[in-house]
């Protein structure tokens, strides 16, 4: 790895990890620039994968004001991320990704039109004037399957987990964004386990996400806390578009 190739990782790290913090599919950012920079793409997964995991921490520490009152519902989400990561990782390792990957699109796409239409779908999940708050047994389910698409690919991941959270849980699109992030963390974790064990990580790459996508976090972090609900929903129906497209066309 040359300089220059290895101060553009650097940089796609600090992208991904702000990306990340605010919306999550940082992942696509820094896969296609490991893959452009030739690197197989098993070995510019995983190894993205490990990279990331700083950045996601540091995003959710950023974000703890928002975790305040959370702490018994994602008690009971963190597993089915976990178990989701873990299986999405498993899968990696000894599926083709040809079927996976073709249906990644629309996942994405079902997770953007979930954005656009959370606040009408939130009002009709009020029961008694009050918000539904703790998790339902399809909620979990969803967060188990984003969890295993995210432990195989990960890319918009966070888009998933955000359409889905802020239909069951929470009007404010800024707790369920903190959310997300532990979720995502508990996802890359596990996965990320797996792949130092059993997969063939490049640790020149994951040196240098793992700084970048720390300090991407962070920043990341304290910027999209300032973010109107209807600015950070914007912004997370554009990436995800823009996720579509590059998946279609890589």
């Amino acid at each position: 790895m040359s300089g220059l190739d290895a101060a553009l990782v650097l940089l796609s790290g600090v992208a991904a990890g702000a990306i990340n913090a605010v919306v999550g599919a940082g992942t696509l950012f820094t896969f296609s620039t490991l893959v452009l920079l030739g690197f197989p793409p098993l070995t510019a997964n995983v190894s993205n994968t490990v990279g990331l995991v700083p950045g996601s921490v540091a995003s959710s520490v950023g974000y703890r004001e928002e975790l305040q009152g959370q702490r018994s519902r994602l008690r009971r989400l963190i597993p089915a991320s976990a178990l989701g990561g873990l299986s999405g990782a498993v899968l990696l390792l000894v599926l083709p990704s040809a079927a996976f990957d073709a249906i990644v699109p629309v996942l994405i796409a079902i997770a953007v039109v979930l954005v656009i239409l959370q606040p009408r779908l939130s009002r009709r999940m009020v029961v008694d004037g009050t918000m539904v708050r703790q998790p339902t047994a399809s909620l979990l389910a969803g967060v188990f399957g984003a969890g295993t698409y995210g432990g195989y690919f990960g890319a918009a991941q966070g888009i998933l987990l955000i359409g889905m959270l802020g239909t069951w849980l929470d009007h404010d699109l800024q707790r369920v964004n903190a959310a997300k992030n532990v979720l995502a963390t508990a996802v890359n974790g596990v996965a990320a386990l797996v792949f130092i064990v059993a997969a063939p990580v490049d640790w020149r790459i994951v040196v240098l996400l793992l700084i970048g996508s720390t300090i991407g976090g962070w920043t990341g972090a304290r910027i999209g806390r300032r973010f109107r609900p209807s600015l950070l929903r914007a912004i997370v129906v554009v990436v995800g578009v823009v996720a579509i497209a590059v998946l279609l066309v890589r």
